[in-house]
């Protein structure tokens, strides 16, 4: 049986679409459902690749995995990524389209708009109901005539809308009244009922605010769900980490973390924070490097602006001046870039051309370029990786850059397929210390025999065995968001027989 999608739009950016999106992924998954997630366009910086090689949006990686899917593109058919100069890489079914101001983008609307629904329409034809997601807040009047990701992909879908306000933000009243009073009475009709998330306190203390907002608006109020922070799920993007949400727990391992310009799948540490005994801290400032055990510099979608970043807050010299101390230090892609001793972009392929040395901890050298490489890898740990486990590793690449040893190569790792064929590749570059590693895998601290060997070499000791089952954590996640959902709504009332009229 086909049933009505279901869309989850909100009142505005970070109140949990994403989120909730998931939790009725796994919700339905686990009744049995062939369900999938659609987002017709995503702004985040967070990325993964899908078997395929194709690129999108992190947040509906997570939600396919909450729907026992592989993920595919057509899930993210658009996929907007910010290099911070008032121009965006704009992606399309996974394959990038070009850079492109805002006012250009949005004159290429009406064609990308047939390109979205031809995606929506596999994908609906493939499954027996679609989780959309809208974007930011879906009442914005300006944006109206240009919208193909909130109420008028609805409308396009045939999709039943909930309204998510966020009242741990402030304001739940003007949010949910206010954005349905910005909305047309054929845009009003969509939405079937509205959900207050990350309600603190005693729910009992809010009947009476829900009933009031009930009153107001004629739409019911499907659930009051509370705030959490017992669940660890990948972040969307960086607004978490500007709100400064992803606080460290206390652990005999400390591992810091540089916040980089124009940061991107900083996902690639979530395995290491949830370890027992290890603290993942943030590094803004110098003095917070003190202490530390390793320092990771991870992917940014301007390597550029990043170092410039770095040379301004004191950090590009403090980092060389910790690695001289006897630090540990870890490149990630982006962060990898940065370890070497020079990083050019003579055609501005992230920004305005040029060139900067780098910290040359590395005995490597960058050149962007036009080409982007997007593949999912395995690999076998290389000799001279201290962090080496035996067996194959699987990771991705996303960059733009082409990375070249200026001395004697130490591989980090050596590549054995690429999106499942056969290949032979060094990948990434060890210093002659042994004490600074580099390379383009994202995804690589997600395995366990892997990751338990970089604690190890961390914390100065012997293997001992194989650390948490990421994986495992990961699905048993999504399992306690799909019980905290359905606590306090009614999923099971949200399915809808699809007519075919609406299919």
């Amino acid at each position: 049986m086909k049933y009505r999608p279901i869309m989850v739009v909100g009142t505005g950016s970070h109140v949990g679409k994403s989120v909730i999106a998931a939790a009725l992924c796994r919700a339905y998954a686990r009744r049995g459902l062939d369900v999938a997630p659609f987002k017709a366009q995503n702004m985040a910086l967070n990325a993964g690749i899908t078997p395929e090689g194709g690129e999108m949006g992190r947040a509906q990686i997570t939600q396919a995995e909450a729907a026992r899917q592989a993920p595919h593109v057509d899930m993210n058919p658009i996929l907007i990524k910010p290099t911070g100069q008032a121009v965006s890489q704009v992606i399309v079914e996974g394959r990038v389209l070009g850079d492109f101001p805002a006012a250009d983008y949005y004159k290429m609307k009406p064609r990308l708009t047939r390109r979205v629904m031809a995606a929506f329409r596999r994908l609906h034809d493939r499954h027996q109901l679609i989780v959309l997601e809208g974007a930011g807040s879906c009442a914005e009047v300006n944006l109206k005539k240009f919208d193909l990701v909130n109420l008028a992909m609805a409308r396009r879908a045939g999709a039943k809308a909930l309204l998510v306000g966020d009242i741990d933000a402030g304001g739940i009243f003007a949010q949910i009244v206010g954005t349905l009073g910005l909305m047309a009475p054929t845009e009003r009709r969509l939405i079937t009922g509205v959900i207050v998330n990350k309600f603190r306190g005693d729910p009992g203390l809010f009947q009476d605010g829900l009933a009031w907002l009930e009153k107001k608006t004629g739409k019911p109020v499907l659930g009051l769900l509370p705030y959490f922070d017992h669940i660890r799920l990948p972040q969307e993007d960086g607004v978490a980490l500007e709100r400064g949400e992803l606080r460290a727990s206390p652990g005999v391992s400390r591992v810091g973390v540089i916040r980089l310009e124009n940061i991107s799948n900083y996902t690639d540490v979530d395995a290491l924070a949830v370890e027992d005994g290890v603290e993942v801290r943030w590094i803004d400032r110098p003095q917070e490097l003190a202490g530390l055990d390793l320092l990771i510099l991870p992917g940014t979608k301007n390597t550029l602006a990043a170092l410039r970043g770095l040379k301004k807050s004191g950090l590009f010299q403090a980092i060389g001046s910790w690695h001289a101390l006897g630090g540990r230090v870890l490149g990630l892609c982006g962060g990898y870039q940065i370890l070497g001793a020079i990083v050019a972009d003579p055609a501005g392929v992230e920004g305005p051309s040029g060139e900067a040395e780098g910290l040359g901890l590395l005995p490597v050298k960058t050149t962007m370029s036009g080409h982007k490489t997007t593949t999912r890898i395995k690999a076998r740990a290389a000799p001279d990786l201290p962090s080496a486990a035996p067996g194959e590793v699987s990771g991705y690449e996303i960059h733009m850059g082409r990375t070249t040893a200026t001395g004697p190569s130490r591989p980090a790792f050596h590549l054995v397929s690429s999106l499942g064929r056969a290949v032979e590749a060094p990948d990434g570059q060890v210093s002659l210390d042994g004490r600074v590693v580099g390379t383009y895998l994202h995804g690589v601290l997600d395995n366990d025999a892997l990751r338990a060997a970089l604690l190890a070499w961390v914390r100065g000791e012997a293997m001992i065995g194989p650390a948490l089952d990421y994986a495992a954590f990961k699905d048993q996640q999504y399992d306690l968001l799909a019980d905290l959902f359905e606590a306090e709504v009614d999923v099971d009332a949200l399915l809808e027989p699809q007519r075919p009229s609406d299919s």
